[in-house]
């Protein structure tokens, strides 16, 4: 539960005028805006905590490109956002899966829970990229060593201090992490299958420079020890020749697999098959359920998938949403510095 969380008042008849499903960062920063738009708002996160997967799979990640902050930690950009958040009394329900979306009597939604039932006259699914579980080498000594010298996420960087790291991987996050702790491990090593990465351009020639020792068509065929890793042993995929690598501890970024989950089964049209189909006001094709954050895309537009963008396709969203419920009222609602806060 996140501090300082302040005293909720809800609405008399239980109905909100907006339900937000996922609290990252386009669910928390749209249920700000439905407190500047003074709407009823509730917030329904699947996991025990807010952030998503700033919060879960890289808390202690420095992010770039977050407005505002020339880099911040992703764990204090989650705590930013509540703070923003927070002011507006939104009701927080953390630890709770939205199984069923349903219409009930004048046009009230009606979502059930793995807990209860809730009401709302809209909703907003920021679900991220839905259920997510990181994708696993099929390898028995990485079995026996998992959760104990083996991870997937980094929750805590301070065990690596001072610590020779293998890093298996070419995405965003191997990189990433490998450049985060250059300075912190005592050595790391990041072994990568093929010559070319899905990393950031500029990211990959920073770790190229840097004194990360990267090789290339390398992958991870066993890990030895007892009590504790005490080596890894790696082998070139072209000529099978095998190296043996001193390391404490080894970080697989392999990526995740992503599911929907229920909402799969809500009737909500879809887009290449892992997004919800979104126009250009964030609507999906039920009539007052929109979409935003990645989770959202719009037909023949390829999705970015980016915190910045996640923010104004939260605006949008509920600010169409406050219309739905108004249909009268304009749909900009003036600019923030104009207004009593």
């Amino acid at each position: 539960m996140p501090e300082n969380m302040p005293h909720h008042n809800p609405p008399a008849n239980g109905i909100y005028d907006v339900t937000i499903i996922g609290a990252g960062p386009a669910g928390l920063f749209g249920a700000f805006y439905a407190g500047m738009r003074e709407m009823s708002c509730k917030i329904i996160e699947a996991l025990p905590e807010v952030g998503g997967q700033l919060a879960v799979l890289y808390p202690e990640k420095w992010i770039y490109d977050a407005p505002g902050y020339p880099k911040i930690l992703a764990k204090d950009l989650v705590k930013r956002l509540w703070e923003q958040t927070a002011r507006w009394n939104p009701r927080l329900c953390l630890d709770e899966r939205v199984n069923l979306l349903r219409i009930g009597e004048d046009s009230i939604m009606v979502l059930e829970s793995d807990k209860g039932v809730h009401y709302t006259r809209t909703l907003i699914i920021c679900a991220g990229v839905g259920a997510f579980s990181p994708n696993k080498l099929k390898n028995e000594t990485v079995d026996r060593f998992e959760g104990r010298g083996v991870y997937y996420f980094v929750q805590d960087k301070t065990p690596f201090r001072g610590k020779r790291l293998l890093i298996v991987g070419g995405g965003d996050s191997a990189v990433d992490w490998a450049l985060n702790l250059k300075d912190y491990a005592k050595e790391i090593t990041l072994i990568h299958r093929r010559d070319q990465f899905r990393a950031h351009p500029s990211s990959v020639t920073e770790l190229m420079s840097s004194p990360v020792h990267v090789m290339l068509y390398h992958e991870l065929k066993e890990i030895r020890g007892d009590n504790h890793i005490e080596s890894a042993v790696v082998y070139d995929n072209r000529t099978k020749a095998e190296t043996t690598l001193d390391v404490d501890y080894i970080l697989l970024n392999l990526g995740f697999k992503a599911d929907l989950g229920p909402i799969k089964e809500w009737g909500l049209e879809q887009q290449a098959k892992r997004y919800l189909k979104v126009n250009n006001r964030q609507e999906t094709s039920i009539p007052g359920v929109y979409a935003a954050g990645d989770v959202a895309a719009q037909p023949d537009v390829e999705p970015l998938n980016l915190i910045a963008t996640g923010y104004a396709q939260a605006a949008i969203a509920v600010n169409y949403a406050y219309t739905f419920i108004h249909p009268e009222a304009k749909v900009f609602p003036g600019h923030s510095s104009e207004m009593r806060l």
